[in-house]
């Protein structure tokens, strides 16, 4: 009796000396293993034009470009499109949108799309020679991006369809 005691408690504390370890490694692993391959990451970019090479084209084909570097689906389908100029005292800043979706063959006409938002601004008083200053944001968000320092998530395109389907739904429903 008293040996069955005596392993039962030794199973006991095995048991737990196993799960603190487990504990401890995924710890380890979501606190430096995980953040070191972000670190990792280089955030892409491409070499955006200089001030006095730009037009309005050009800057179209260099979104193009951008959005060819961010990690998505090949599912996605999007068009750009040029929508205004903007003079400004010091600047001029050139507005452009990027359409989003996900046809499938049942849906080819989707729900809902998302839309980002491309400002490139040209400087008036800094040397034509450097690049144009170029940012983005999403529809439903005030946060301005920066291409040099900014790693696109799809999640983002995927939250705003999500939504606007359920919004579409509930507006629906009496």
């Amino acid at each position: 009796m008293d040996k069955e005691n005596e392993n039962a408690a030794t199973e006991k504390v095995a048991h737990m000396i196993v799960k603190k370890a487990i504990h401890t490694a995924q710890e380890y692993y979501l606190n430096n293993v995980q953040k070191k391959e972000e670190a990792e990451y280089t955030v892409r970019n491409i070499q955006w034009t200089t001030c006095e090479d730009f037009s309005v084209e050009r800057g179209q084909q260099q979104i193009e470009e951008y959005i060819s570097t961010w990690e998505l689906h090949k599912s996605w389908l999007h068009c750009s499109e040029f929508l205004w100029e903007e003079d400004l005292r010091y600047s001029k800043k050139y507005h452009y949108r990027v359409v989003w979706s996900i046809p499938t063959r049942r849906k080819p006409i989707p729900l809902a799309t998302a839309s980002t938002y491309f400002v490139i601004e040209i400087s008036k008083i800094k040397p034509v020679t450097l690049p144009v200053e170029v940012f983005f944001f999403l529809e439903s968000s005030r946060l301005i991006h920066r291409p040099e320092h900014c790693r696109f998530r799809e999640k983002w395109l995927k939250d705003i369809i999500e939504n606007k389907i359920i919004l579409r739904e509930r507006l629906k429903s009496p």
